[in-house]
């Protein structure tokens, strides 16, 4: 089995105004797990050319966790230069390089049972999480740093899926978002949907 870091690879691709009004919620997150001594790699991509490559880096840095940060819809996400990258697409990009690893994805509308049905088997990865409604830029940010903070407080080395369940849980409740969370099972994979208390 590949030997995987325990650190997280970003990946960024913005519309043109986020981009014009400084929204890089990847940036943000990167420089907060610097914070934490770990080491990311942040790449912001504008075409779909530079996001292949970008996922290319990622297999070969043998970093665990895949952060994708992009404008989604129900069908797939979307580049800055509106180039579409459908499930189908996305799954094959990174099945090369995906077994036993994870991927957070902070992008509207993309996390449902279509998008896990395409990724989970073909990639192997353990799970894909993401949140099920649209979630304001400065929400977004702070969620996903908060998340990334308290997994790595506890645990710098590994993140196993009852202490991801249980902190994915403390988070979305804290910030008033709710998440999907799929991963792999002997079966295929399964759906824990982690809802707010007060939403």
């Amino acid at each position: 089995m590949l030997r995987t870091k325990p650190d997280v690879f970003i990946i960024e691709s913005l519309d043109p105004d986020d981009e014009g009004n400084g929204r890089f919620e990847g940036s943000i997150i990167s420089n907060m797990l610097r914070l934490h001594g770990k080491k990311p790699k942040y790449r912001y991509v504008r075409t779909r050319d530079e996001f292949e490559v970008a996922v290319e880096e990622f297999g070969r840095s043998r970093y665990r966790y895949l952060h994708i940060s992009a404008h989604g819809d129900p069908e797939g996400m979307c580049t800055t230069n509106q180039e579409p990258i459908d499930y189908d697409e996305l799954a094959n990009l990174l099945k090369p390089h995906f077994k036993n690893r994870r991927l957070f994805l902070s992008a509207c509308s993309m996390v449902h049972e279509e998008m896990a049905a395409y990724l989970i088997p073909k990639t192997e990865c353990f799970s894909v999480i993401g949140p099920i409604n649209d979630i304001e830029f400065h929400k977004a940010a702070i969620f996903w740093a908060s998340l990334y903070h308290l997994l790595f407080i506890k645990d710098a080395k590994k993140i196993n899926r009852t202490r991801l369940r249980e902190t994915l849980a403390k988070t979305a409740d804290l910030f008033e978002v709710n998440m999907k969370f799929f991963y792999k099972t002997d079966n295929g994979f399964a759906e824990d949907v982690v809802r707010a208390a007060r939403s």
